[in-house]
């Protein structure tokens, strides 16, 4: 073997395991955002589960608005629909509804004492608020491991073995910006 042939061989070595290299740590970047899903995906699901146990507790005292907790059980449907199918532009506005139904229904809370009072309705709201505030950290994770993902997958020359291998982007999780807006008290009131 010559050595031209044989510093050509250890250039192909060296290319292959460099190539080998920046796949792996594709496929890793790839995991965590996946692994950051899933995440968001057992808080989504643990919400999804305390709802209608607040929505039971509601309804139990008289004249409480049928029409908040009707919003509040159709944005939850609608946040599992988006969350079974993985739509996040769905997802982000179906959670902007939840909230804002929520938000709603906490703040409508506020006239009736009872309700306020009971045991039932102190815990679910504790651990719905609990949720939420996980809901909103693990989404920021989420993002934060998408970013990185979409920036190795377009960065030279991570870009050419992604896209031989078929990575893709991801989309971040928004919320919309009902979402973020607070609940107008003066409005439930009046």
């Amino acid at each position: 073997m010559s050595m031209t042939s044989g510093a050509l061989l250890g250039a192909a070595l060296l290319l292959a395991i460099y190539a080998i290299s920046v796949y792996n740590r594709l496929v890793a970047v790839k995991h965590g955002v996946d692994r950051a899903w899933a995440n968001i995906d057992v808080l989504l699901r643990q919400r999804h589960d305390e709802l209608p146990k607040l929505v039971t507790v509601c309804q139990q005292h008289q004249h409480f608005e049928q029409a908040t907790l009707e919003k509040v059980i159709a944005a939850r449907a609608q946040v599992q629909s988006a969350r079974e199918r993985r739509d996040l532009a769905a997802l982000g506005r179906a959670e902007g509804d939840l909230r804002g139904g929520l938000g709603q229904l906490f703040a409508v809370s506020e006239a009736y004492p009872e309700l306020r009072a009971s045991e039932s309705f102190q815990q679910l709201h504790s651990r719905i608020s609990q949720l939420e505030d996980g809901i909103a950290d693990r989404r920021e994770f989420y993002n934060e491991a998408v970013n990185i993902h979409n920036v190795r997958i377009e960065q030279f020359p991570d870009n050419l073995i992604a896209t031989r291998f078929g990575f893709t982007a991801r989309s971040l999780l928004a919320f919309s910006v009902e979402e973020k807006a607070d609940v107008d008290l003066k409005a439930l009131f009046s």
